[in-house]
C-alpha cells in the first residue's frame, strides 16, 4: 500500500508539511482571555502573518510541499451537506457550555455560510454573540457581559499544528489535548484523516481523543524507525503513553519496537518535550540545560504477551541516545550555551524548538543568538526566520509544523 503519511525520523528530508497560517483568531485575544486561551501575550496579527508566510516560503525554497489545515478540512467536507452538518454539530458539542446552550443559533449561522472554507475559518476565528441572531431570546450573558462576548471561542493556538495530532510511521496519534480550549483542534484532523480523498482509510489510528488521558504532539518525537520518544510533561500523562505504546505494538506492520518516555518538569516553560529537546542531525540534539539534572528516562517495550513492559533506565541522556539510536557518540548542544540567563531566555523563546528539514539543516528563530551560534559551531546549517510575533505564542518552528512525509 502506498501510504500518504510517512514519518519515521526527526531529520529525514522533509517532503510535505502541514501548516496553519495565523488568522483573525489572534485579533480575538484580549487580556481577560489570555490565560484561558493559553497565551501570555497578544501577537500583532499583520506581522505574525508576514513572519509565517516567510516561514512557509523558506520551506518551499527547500523543496517542501506546504499544505494548509484550513484547505484540507474544507476539501474533506465540501460537496457533502450531511458531512458538513455533522462537522458543525460535533464542533459545537466540543466547544463548551456556552456554545452548546446556543447550538441552534450557531448551527444555523454556520450552515448558512455557503463557502465551506469561510465556514471553517469561522470555527477557528470564533463567533461573537453580536454576529448571531437570537430571535426573541435575550441571553442574560449577553445583557450582563462577561470576560468574553464569544459564544464560540477563538482557537489562537492553531498555528501550532504539531500538537493536535502526531504522525508516527504510517499512522497517527489523534490526541486528547490538555485543555478544553484546544480539544476542538483534533476535530480538524479527524475529518481530514477520515474523509479527505488523499487520506481516508489510508492512515492507522494509534490514539483517539476519546481516550481519557492527555497527550499532545509536541511530546512525540520520531527518533528512528524503531524508537519513539515521548515526553511525560505538563500536557502528556504516563497513562496516555502506555495506551499509545500498546496500540503501536499491536500493529504488526509498525516498525517501532521501543518507546522512550522522558519525564520533564511539568511546568509551562517546559510545556512539551520539544520545547527543551529536538534533533538537528544524526548525532546532534539541542537541549535545554535546565532539564538535564531532572530528566528521567523509561524504556517501554512489548512484553511478548500482548501487553507492555516498563523499566527506568539508569543512564544519562547521552548514554540513552547512543544505545537506542545505535550511535558511537552524541553531541548535546545546550540552548543558550553556558550562560544561565541566555539559556533561560532563549529556551523561553524556543531556542531548543528547531525544525530539521534534512540532516544537519534546521529552521530556527533568529532571536536566539547564543543558541544559533552554537548550532553553527557544531556544523549545523541554520535557516533563520523572524519571530518577534510568532514567538509570543510560546512555540517555535517545530511547533508550527506537522510533517506529513519525510524520506
Amino acid at each position: 500500500m502506498n501510504y500518504p503519511i510517512n514519518v519515521t525520523s526527526e531529520i529525514g528530508p522533509l517532503k510535505k508539511v502541514l501548516l496553519k497560517r495565523p488568522g483573525k483568531e489572534l485579533d480575538h485575544l484580549s487580556p481577560n482571555t489570555l490565560e484561558r486561551l493559553l497565551f501570555d501575550d497578544i501577537p500583532f496579527l499583520d506581522a505574525a502573518q508576514e513572519e509565517h508566510d516567510a516561514f512557509a516560503q523558506v520551506l518551499r525554497t527547500r523543496g517542501v510541499e506546504v499544505k494548509y489545515l484550513t484547505d484540507l478540512v474544507a476539501e474533506s467536507i465540501s460537496g457533502n451537506d450531511q458531512l458538513r452538518k455533522q462537522f458543525i454539530d460535533e464542533f459545537i458539542a466540543n466547544s463548551g457550555d456556552r456554545a452548546i446552550m446556543y447550538k441552534d443559533e450557531l448551527s444555523e449561522y454556520l450552515l448558512n455560510t455557503s463557502n465551506t472554507k469561510a465556514m471553517i475559518d469561522m470555527t477557528m476565528v470564533g463567533i461573537n454573540s453580536d454576529d448571531v441572531s437570537f430571535s426573541n431570546k435575550s441571553p442574560l450573558s449577553k445583557l450582563v457581559g462577561s470576560d468574553s462576548h464569544f459564544i464560540l471561542d477563538p482557537i489562537p493556538n492553531l498555528y501550532f499544528t504539531r500538537d493536535p495530532f502526531a504522525f508516527i510511521g504510517n499512522g497517527v496519534s489523534l490526541n486528547h489535548m490538555y485543555s478544553q480550549t484546544r480539544n476542538r483542534e483534533t476535530l480538524y484532523g479527524k475529518y481530514i484523516l477520515e474523509h479527505h480523498p488523499d487520506y481516508a482509510g489510508k492512515v492507522k489510528f494509534y490514539y483517539r481523543p476519546d481516550d481519557s488521558f492527555n497527550i499532545e504532539g509536541g511530546d512525540i518525537l520520531n527518533l528512528s524507525e524503531k524508537v519513539l520518544g515521548v515526553g511525560i510533561s505538563q500536557r502528556t500523562t504516563p497513562e496516555a503513553i502506555e495506551n499509545l505504546a500498546r496500540s503501536i505494538f499491536a500493529d504488526e506492520e509498525a516498525t517501532i519496537r521501543t518507546i522512550l518516555a522522558f519525564e520533564i518538569p511539568p511546568i509551562r516553560a517546559y510545556m512539551h518535550l520539544d520545547t527543551v529537546f529536538t534533533q538537528v542531525d544524526y548525532d546532534k540534539f539541542t537541549v535545554h540545560p535546565g532539564i538535564i539534572d531532572y530528566l528521567k528516562c523509561f524504556e517501554i517495550v512489548p512484553d511478548g504477551k500482548g501487553d507492555i513492559k516498563v523499566r527506568e533506565i539508569d543512564a544519562n541522556l547521552k548514554e540513552v541516545l547512543c544505545k537506542y539510536l545505535e550511535l558511537e557518540h552524541v553531541s548535546l548542544i545546550k540552548c543558550g550555551g553556558a550562560n544561565k540567563i541566555a539559556s533561560e531566555r532563549e529556551q523561553w523563546n524556543d531556542g531548543s524548538n528547531t525544525l530539521c528539514i534534512s540532516p544537519g539543516v534546521a529552521v530556527v528563530y533568529d532571536r536566539n543568538h547564543a543558541t544559533n551560534n552554537l548550532l553553527e559551531h557544531y556544523g549545523i546549517e541554520i535557516i533563520k526566520i523572524k519571530s518577534s510575533e510568532l514567538s509570543r505564542g510560546r512555540g517555535g518552528p517545530r511547533c508550527m509544523s506537522m510533517p506529513l512525509v519525510r524520506t
